[in-house]
This record gives structure tokens, sequence and C-alpha cells, in this order.
């Protein structure tokens, strides 16, 4: 079954609630990075060309002390959301009471109100975080129909996307959200093959669920990243001082006999002996020198990968190759992401901070098919977990 969407509603001046995902990074009360905001555009300006009233809102960062309450104000955002959709956004600084409800009730349709940051409710007792059922049955009396168009947050139930769910009488997902079902869940669900999965960052263990799917769904598994040399070592290579997580050895050796030759790993690295932004040694995985780290996949790798991706129909990316922040580290991710973009005649999905940040630096993002706006949420959903911020949308 597929979930209802915003455009399967009558939002005739309905109030509508909108869970925005606008988790932006912020320097100085500046927004360092607009994509976020940008990517909910869609959805509120739909809501109100069909005459809808849009109450939105969203968490920013995590609030656990009174000095995280100003440094998470998300009032900044707000004004942002207002300079991009050319109409005024009427700012509430509060998550509850008199002055929150007047401003909905007195709204006109074509309107925006947004609320302050939802995790300033997490200051009492985690209220938003832990779904309490009085908060998500207060935020949906504030409404009539509900739409989340966070994907950002919708591996975790909250008390702003399920609570409220769970207490209003009509909901859907917002545009954002839907592509990521399809595409994501797309590839989870329904991938066409070839199907080629590409895995960086620093560890196994935050991959070891996404490898143990993937093996059984994608045709390879394409290893790069700082968890590459716990692979290695499982196999008997030196890694010299590498980073590697020792007590997953034995789990990596499991997956390598599991995968049965689908796991592809590098086969030469960019060496240093400090974890400094000065130029490496490229050396095969055999020949790394006990006092060395490997910080980047090397060319012949990139070879490796690029030949391997050919005819694919099917490519997930998710994590850097290398240390992608220096920059004689980054080699290896801007490669992967220029061999991903220039495929012809395949879906390619990347999601997860950090290979993000490259497909956008390098202005790539046109070429991806989708470009998703969720970390820890895509790597769940590829690992065929039940997101409990679209499980509990209703159905068609």
């Amino acid at each position: 079954m597929a979930k209802k969407v915003v455009s399967d509603l009558n939002l005739k001046g309905k109030k509508v609630l909108i869970r925005v995902d606008f988790n932006v990074p912020m320097k100085d009360g500046k927004i360092t990075d607009d994509t976020r905001v940008r990517a909910a555009l869609p959805t509120i300006k739909y809501v109100l060309e069909q005459g809808g009233k849009a109450i939105v809102f969203s968490h920013l960062g995590r609030v656990k002390t009174e000095e995280d309450l100003a440094k998470n104000n998300i009032a900044p955002v707000a004004k942002h959301l207002e300079e991009l959709l050319g109409q005024k956004v009427t700012f509430v600084n509060a998550t509850r009471g008199k002055e929150l409800e007047d401003a909905i009730n007195n709204m006109n349709v074509g309107e925006v109100v947004m609320f302050q940051n939802t995790r300033y409710e997490d200051l009492d007792g985690k209220k938003e975080s832990k779904n309490d059922p009085e908060l998500g049955a207060y935020w949906a009396s504030l409404g009539d129909v509900f739409v989340n168009d966070a994907f950002g947050t919708a591996h975790r139930a909250h008390a702003s996307n399920v609570g409220i769910a769970s207490n209003i009488k009509e909901s859907a997902v917002g545009f954002l959200l839907e592509k990521e079902i399809k595409y994501i869940g797309g590839a989870v669900d329904n991938p066409a093959h070839p199907y080629f999965a590409i895995l960086g960052g620093a560890k196994v263990s935050d991959k070891i669920g996404v490898i143990s799917e993937l093996i059984n769904k994608a045709d390879k598994v394409l290893v790069g990243g700082g968890m590459m040399f716990t692979f290695l070592k499982a196999l008997g290579k030196n890694i010299g001082k590498s980073l590697c997580e020792d007590d997953k050895l034995d789990l990596a050796k499991e997956l390598l006999e599991k995968a049965n030759g689908k796991i592809v790993l590098p086969v030469d690295t960019v060496c240093a002996k400090e974890f400094k932004d000065e130029p490496g040694v490229v050396k095969s995985v055999d020949d790394i020198a006990s006092d060395e780290l490997g910080l980047d996949i090397g060319p012949k790798t990139l070879e490796l990968f690029a030949d391997t991706l050919k005819g694919a129909k099917t490519v997930v990316w998710n994590g850097p190759m290398g240390v992608f922040e220096m920059t004689n580290f980054a080699g290896g991710t801007l490669g992967v992401c220029e061999a991903i973009a220039n495929l012809t005649g395949a879906n390619t999905i990347v999601g997860g901070g950090d290979s993000v940040a490259a497909v956008e630096k390098l202005g790539y993002a046109a070429k991806f098919t989708h470009v998703s706006t969720g970390g820890g949420a895509s790597l769940e959903y590829l690992e065929g977990k039940t997101l409990p911020g679209i499980a509990c949308i209703e159905e068609k």
C-alpha cells in the first residue's frame, strides 16, 4: 500500500500542520547550508496554493540545558524561510500556549506561521524526543490535517511526527518524503539490476545492518573509507596505524564469507605517517608499513570501482571514501562521485551527510537521480527497517 501524499488531501481553508526538517547547520546565528529549507518549499507552497494555512515546525540541534535554548533558537530559520517564500512568515517564540493558539486561530488562508524549535520541549523530560502522549495530542489539536515532510527524523518516533499522526483525523507525506520513499524505498524493495552499493565512512559498526542487508540484495557492495581497514585486517593484511575496529574483526570475516565474493575491497590506498593534510603516498594494500595509516582509497581502486559500476541500473552510495575534509585525501570520494554522476540509464541515489556534501560541493547534485536529506534515516531505510515517521502516516 502507498502512503497518502499531500496532493491527495483537500486543503481548502484547513489548518495544515507541516513537520519539516529544518535542522540546518548554523554559525553565529546564520545558516551555513539551507539545502533542507529549500527542499521543503514545494510542499509548503502547494499547501498555500491549495488554499490552506501552513503551520510549519521543526527541531534544531539537541536541547539538554538552558544554554542550548539560545543556541538552537529556530527564529533565524523562520526569517530565511520568509525570504525564500517571498511572503511573511509569522514566527511564534513558543511551542505551546495562548500566543501560539491565537496566532494559529487568527490565520487567513495562504498565511504561514512557524513556531519555536520542537526540541525546546526536551528541556523538561524529553517530551518531544520521547513522544510524550500529551504533547503529541496537544500539537495535533492545533490543526486539521498533518503533513510529514521530515525524512531526517523519520527513523525516530517523536511527538512531532508519530505523536501528531496518532491524534489527527487526516495525515499524509509531503513531496520530499514521497521522493525518499520512491527512491530509497524502491532501492530496498524493488531495485533494477545490476544493483551496486558503495559504502564508506569510518566504522563498520555503523553499517553492519546495511552491509548484511545489501549482500542479499545488491550484485556487489563496494567498500571504502576507514571501515575498509577492518575488512583488510580480517583478511590478515598489515594495516599499520590505520583506523580499525578490532572488536569487529570476526564480524568482518563473517560478512566476507557470507558475501561470497560480492564485497569489493580497495586494492590500494593513500598513506601518510600522520593524520595531517599533507600529500600522501599511494601504496598497495599489501604494502602498508607499520608506521603508516591509510587515509583514502588509491587510483587503482578508483579504476576498479568505476569498472565495476559500468552498466549499473541502480547505485546507492552512503559515506565518504577517505578523509574527505582534507584536500589531500578527498580524491577517492570525488572520484567515486564523478564515476556515479557520469553513469547513463541508472537510478543513482546518495545518502549520508558527508557523501551528500561531496556531491553538493562538486556541483553534481543535479546529475544524481536522488540526493537524500536524511543520514541515519536513509541508512535505516536501506537496512529494510520500518521508519516510524513514515509508518504513522495513513495509507491511500
